[in-house]
């Protein structure tokens, strides 16, 4: 009876749309990047604390030595293949471990694809610094390194740098959940904990 409902249905559409229905055409008209625009890490630093996250200034000069001091206490770590700077006693993930095995883990360092100001939304496009998604969303705390040069403006400018093809993930904030009597909950869906290292 299912099978016959369906078929009944789909033969209304096709019917209703004749033999070549006419595709409207798509508004593009996205607000463009403003390049005389100031702040935007300013703009990211207080999206990112707004969503609970903590985020850590730092150069590239600094970069190491500031995310040991974040990390100190905090283990085991594991961190994607291709990540450009070393962390000392982490584990390169090989992309053999269970979703189990990776909970085991206090935390994950990654890089990002880019990220923006007027969100706060950090993107992973699963490039070798950043890792298959499961290790972004399964160990309790998340510690990302963003350039200030990943940073653009606004959706529509992420969108026009990432590729279409890549497994993204976007992340705004630690994981949090207001499901249960509006309570927040975080660690729910991914890390509890999300510490943004902002090389400037």
């Amino acid at each position: 009876m299912a099978d016959d409902s369906r078929s009944v249905v789909l033969a209304r559409i096709r019917a209703a749309l004749g033999s070549s229905p006419a595709v409207p055409a798509v508004p593009r008209d996205y607000r463009p990047a403003d390049p005389s625009r100031r702040g935007d890490l300013d703009l990211l630093v207080d999206r990112l604390e707004d969503y609970k996250a903590t985020v850590v200034p730092t150069t590239a000069a600094a970069l190491e030595s500031d995310l040991a001091a974040a990390l100190d206490g905090v283990g085991p770590l594991i961190v994607p293949p291709g990540l450009p700077f070393p962390v000392p006693g982490s584990t390169v993930d090989d992309g053999s471990l269970s979703a189990a095995e990776l909970d085991a883990f206090a935390g994950v360092v990654t890089g990002c694809a880019a990220a923006v100001a007027e969100t706060g939304t950090i993107a992973l496009d699963g490039s070798p610094d950043q890792g298959r998604r499961a290790i972004s969303l399964v160990p309790d705390r998340h510690f990302c390194v963003v350039r200030a040069d990943q940073v653009v403006q606004s959706v529509p400018d992420l969108l026009a740098r990432l590729a279409p093809t890549r497994p993204l993930t976007l992340i705004s904030g630690p994981s949090a959940t207001s499901d249960i009597e509006l309570n927040r909950v975080e660690g729910v869906h991914g890390p509890r904990t999300l510490v943004v290292l902002l090389v400037r």
